[in-house]
């Protein structure tokens, strides 16, 4: 555990400072865009807050490659060079998205190409254990987890317009699902519990808090698309790489759990930005207009319009988060009732909290006739 507490502390400060040149670089030489009618700041902020995130990145894998308690995962080189190459894509064409705008169809086989690449080279769904049947077929493995990792891309960045809303929700995802990769790697192969899904967690976390607090309102950054799609990449990296732990001779039929997790906790993690990302993809497509094409219509946008300040609004997406992701690693840590109780107080509470900008209008109201 110290040395992956030793990456997630070398991330986070590369990330900070790293990010803190950037802010200064952006503005001075005034790299940033207008304010938009559907944005949610009023002072023109640069949108390149990925480059810092992305270096924090570099550094934390070029440690890890000269420490000898990350061997293991360095052996193989195909992983890692896929995902420095696929990292690397996403956070070039964000950051060329961020300055110059570009067309959602470029965009999108950015992410194709880069996805691809991370495949290739590995990074894919090894084996998923459901009743004894195992994905075996290579190119199935491949279109499945191509799939997954844009999908998740442009969930994550779908619901970035809210100061620390991303690095929040990925922080509080991610740091569930390396304590879910740690304890497996530990269950699997006791002898050597050094992950590329561990890994590759802690160093997301370690950007996440390097970079919350240049991004915490009022953001002096945001991370744009150069971070949200990075982001996106690296949670999923994590996701698939976790099926490769997995021995389908270890995962017996009253062990199934956690064959089941690696696809569902990030899944689970993501089902806010996943459902607004499928309602904003449906509700343009049926207005005739690109499924990218920016609006005023997200979820962290009508929480607002329903009563929640800008802080309120991101504080749902924590919370729904954290009870989520909780309750999916009491499935593999505690027995399911333990978690189903979790759950549901849980569900109760964030309901609760979700609805409090009507619940409280209605006391104040009963107050006001009595």
């Amino acid at each position: 555990m110290r040395a992956y507490l030793l990456m997630i502390a070398i991330t986070a400060v590369i990330t900070f400072v790293a990010t803190r040149y950037v802010i200064k670089f952006t503005l001075k030489h005034k790299i940033y865009p207008e304010i938009r009618t559907r944005d949610s700041h009023t002072t023109p902020t640069p949108r390149l807050g990925g480059l810092g995130m992305f270096a924090g990145f570099l550094v934390a894998m070029a440690v890890a490659a000269s420490l000898g308690w990350f061997k293991s995962v360095f052996v193989q080189g195909g992983p890692i060079l896929g995902v420095i190459i696929a990292a690397s894509i996403m956070a070039i064409l964000g950051a060329l998205d961020d300055v110059y705008d570009l067309d959602w169809t470029l965009k999108l086989a950015g992410q194709f190409v880069a996805a691809g690449i991370l495949a290739w080279q590995g990074v894919q769904i090894v084996s998923l254990p459901i009743a004894g049947i195992t994905i075996g077929s290579f190119g199935t493995s491949f279109v499945v987890s191509v799939f997954l990792t844009v999908l998740i891309m442009n969930a994550v960045n779908f619901i970035d317009g809210l100061d620390g809303l991303v690095a929040g929700v990925v922080l509080i995802g991610t740091s569930t699902f390396f304590i879910y990769s740690y304890l497996l790697a530990q269950k699997t192969t006791p002898s050597n519990y050094f992950s590329l899904a561990s890994l590759i967690s802690a160093i997301v976390i370690g950007m996440c808090l390097g970079f919350l607090p240049h991004n915490w309102r009022p953001a002096k950054i945001f991370m744009g698309d150069s971070g949200a799609l990075l982001l996106g990449l690296l949670m999923t990296t994590s996701a698939l790489s976790v099926t490769g732990q997995l021995d389908p001779a270890f995962i017996a039929q009253s062990n199934l759990m956690p064959a089941f997790l690696p696809m569902i906790l990030p899944l689970a993690i993501l089902v806010l930005p996943l459902l607004d990302f499928t309602l904003a993809v449906l509700r343009r497509l049926r207005a005739g207009k690109s499924p990218f094409a920016a609006d005023r219509m997200h979820i962290h946008h009508r929480l607002q319009d329903f009563g929640h300040g800008h802080l309120g609004s991101v504080i749902v997406f924590y919370v729904w988060t954290s009870v989520i992701s909780i309750t999916c690693l009491l499935l593999f840590l505690a027995p399911p009732s333990y978690a189903v109780a979790f759950g549901v107080v849980g569900l109760i509470g964030a309901l609760t909290y979700t609805a409090w900008p009507v619940i409280s209008k209605k006391l104040k109201a009963k107050e006001t006739v009595r």
